[in-house]
């Protein structure tokens, strides 16, 4: 009886697929931007070299989910207040005014509020916001910037451009229920 021939036994093409499939898939997951992934991802900064001490820039900020923020610092009587723009068309704008000093009123005890030299870019904002302490908004009816002390109502026309982000807050916020002044300039 001959022997039987022996075929030399090929590796499945399931398992070298799969493995041609898992090395294209793992750089796409290590890119992924998930702020919960263990890697720290790319720098939050934009990668202009720092400025000088005591210059301001205009550089936005890469947050943990992917947009983009604009820096700012308000300052109350003397005292400094962090912010941050949103990416919006009409932050966008808004910061091209900067800096600039504005004379605050109360609007119903819940925001301060300050006409800008002109009317802002609007496009693609939302029809309707409900503002909260610490936002810092644009009313399009009116062409004014409104810095929020306390929750607002619902309001058709106005644009959320940024808010408040001090490490404190509340007191933050507290000094602008009363601020008759603020300067509004990058950080």
């Amino acid at each position: 009886m001959p022997a039987p021939s022996v075929r030399p036994r090929r590796r499945p093409r399931t398992r070298v697929a799969g493995a041609t499939l898992l090395a294209a898939v793992l750089p796409l997951l290590a890119c992924s931007g998930n702020p919960s992934a263990t890697s720290p991802g790319p720098p939050l900064t934009s990668g202009s070299p720092p400025a000088p001490a005591g210059t301001h820039t205009a550089s936005p900020t890469r947050t943990l989910d992917g947009n983009t923020v604009m820096n700012l610092r308000l300052t109350i009587d003397g005292q400094q207040i962090d912010a941050v723009l949103n990416d919006s068309a009409t932050a966008r704008d808004f910061a091209t005014l900067l800096p600039l000093t504005l004379d605050l009123s109360d609007f119903q005890q819940t925001e301060r509020i300050a006409y800008l030299s002109r009317k802002l870019d609007t496009s693609g904002a939302p029809e309707v916001s409900h503002p909260q302490a610490g936002d810092l908004a644009y009313y399009a009816p009116w062409g004014n910037l409104a810095l929020f002390h306390r929750d607002g109502p619902r309001s058709p026309g106005l644009i959320i451009l940024g808010r408040v982000t001090s490490a404190d807050t509340a007191s933050a916020i507290e000094r602008l229920a009363t601020a008759d002044r603020v300067t509004i300039e990058t950080a």
